[in-house]
């Protein structure tokens, strides 16, 4: 089931193109199964706090997914579906039959326990809040964090829930609308619970997720801001060969991120294109070209757009006109750059992880434009550039971690 948005997680230490950027250096992974849940992001945060690379897939893709990434371990996510409705979301077999570790959260555990033979039931008491579960069994995702017969806060929401358990599972804690909140399999290391442990209303949800990744997948942590940033700068060279790049600056810290990244694997290969569009804070501007002309030595065009793009705003109020006023006034002005510097064979843009996952639809329904995003689908085809990505695999936070590795201030 759905839960509420919440603040990020505080900065990720250890962490690391379609929609699947699988990381080749990387050995450790864990594939999240989305059912559409609001806040499965936070579920790959955590795992990639542990310094393990984590991936979000639509249920309809996870099989091709599996295959592919060869995870360690898998993780179900909440949904708002219901597992009694016909044609109802469910986990790929082949990722059941695998051998992996497996941890369902919310709608996971009432899909895991469903294919696996149990009963799922609805009508009942719906619960969305806080609750408490009590713990009834010890468990390996309760070691050091959890005690038997203790009684602790969780975030739940869900109106279903399992009232009879699959084979080989056992019941490990319960609460007063899910009395079967916790479930195990310690052979097949296949755990699921009812609640979110993912967001902060769940206090000690983090250390549930450590225990899943640590002791019940056994995985140690190889994805690091190093490990990525060589592996980005290797893919970045097969990807441009002896191209050329060109990477409109923003400003901000994703273009910025993006661009020194690329200039570190290509060098001179790269221009970059800076459009002062009269928005910025003061003399970030002139920060912004003494940083990338002067002390990174950086090939930058500086267009001073101000008045360009103040005009076109004045009298606009809506914010999503806003930013699609910016955004084609970005592009009309940036191609007319391109064009003058020329022989440009790729385009680099600091799309972001979220940017990806929020402009596809997980659950195969309308997607919800919360607000457009401009890296996503904003190149005009008349351009005939191939793209350049190097952050999409990144959460923001993750982005900050890569500019300090890169001396970024």
């Amino acid at each position: 089931m759905t839960a509420p948005s919440t603040s990020s997680a505080s900065s990720v230490v250890p962490s690391g193109a379609d929609t699947s950027p699988h990381v080749a250096a990387i050995h450790e992974k864990i594939l999240i199964v989305d059912f559409g849940s609001q806040v499965t992001q936070l579920i790959a945060r955590r795992v990639r706090e542990e310094g393990v690379y984590s991936e979000i897939v639509p249920f309809q893709k996870a099989e091709a997914a599996f295959a592919e990434m060869k995870p360690k371990a898998v993780i179900l996510s909440g949904g708002p579906a219901s597992v009694l409705d016909d044609n109802a979301p469910s986990a790929p077999m082949a990722i059941l039959e695998a051998g992996v570790p497996v941890l369902g959260i919310c709608y996971g555990e009432q899909t895991l326990a469903k294919q696996l033979g149990g009963t799922v039931e609805g009508g009942h008491h719906r619960e969305f809040g806080r609750a408490q579960v009590e713990i009834t069994d010890d468990c390996a995702l309760f070691d050091g964090v959890w005690q038997k017969g203790g009684k602790y806060d969780v975030w739940m929401s869900h109106g279903d829930r399992v009232t009879k358990l699959p084979d080989g599972f056992r019941a490990v804690a319960q609460a007063p609308g899910s009395p079967i909140s916790v479930i195990a399999d310690d052979t097949r290391k296949f755990y699921a619970m009812q609640f979110h442990p993912e967001v902060v209303h769940t206090p000690d949800g983090a250390k549930l997720l450590r225990n899943f990744v640590r002791k019940v997948a056994r995985l140690t942590g190889d994805w690091t801001m190093r490990a990525f940033r060589e592996e980005a700068i290797d893919k970045i060279r097969a990807q441009v060969g002896s191209g050329k790049v060109i990477c409109g600056l923003s400003g901000g810290v994703d273009s910025a991120v993006a661009a020194v990244l690329i200039h570190e694997a290509i060098g001179d290969q790269l221009t970059c294109v800076f459009v002062d569009h009269g928005l910025l804070r003061k003399d970030e501007g002139k920060t912004v070209v003494d940083l990338f002309r002067h002390h990174y030595n950086i090939p930058l065009v500086h267009v001073d757009a101000s008045e360009t793009f103040l005009g076109a705003l004045k009298g606009v109020t809506d914010p999503e006109q806003k930013r699609k006023t910016i955004g084609k006034l970005f592009i009309d002005v940036f191609e007319a750059e391109a064009r003058r510097v020329g022989g440009a064979d790729f385009l680099a843009q600091g799309t972001l992880y979220p940017d990806v996952i929020e402009s596809v639809s997980f659950t195969g329904g309308p997607s919800v434009t919360i607000k457009s995003h401009h890296n996503v689908g904003g190149l005009p085809a008349r351009m005939n550039m191939k793209l350049v990505e190097p952050l999409r695999e990144l959460f923001k936070d993750e982005v900050r971690a890569l500019g300090r590795e890169l001396g970024l201030p």
